[in-house]
């Protein structure tokens, strides 16, 4: 099964917070470490990025995640380990 990467995760970072390309938070930096909220994204935005990546890797995702995984690090370890144990 496909493995959520920084780049995929930015993506999504994108279209979930319906940010046109000029709009968007600069993500292009070293972000893994930095959490959503001085990322710019709100709990909606988060929310969005949740059921997006259900959708695209197939797998359920407790609302708790997005509590849980404050940074880009921690939530693409709790996604990767979601889609491990649904393979």
């Amino acid at each position: 099964m496909a493995e959520l990467t920084l780049p995929v995760l930015t993506e999504m970072l994108r279209k979930a917070a319906g940010e046109a390309e000029g709009d968007a938070p600069d993500l292009s930096g070293d972000i893994i470490d930095v959490t959503f909220v001085d990322l710019g994204y709100d709990s909606l935005a988060l929310l969005e990025l949740l059921g997006m990546v259900e959708r695209e890797f197939s797998i359920a995702l407790s609302d708790d995640t997005i509590q849980d995984a404050e940074t880009p690090r921690m939530f693409m370890d709790l996604v990767n380990s979601a889609t491990t144990a649904a393979a």
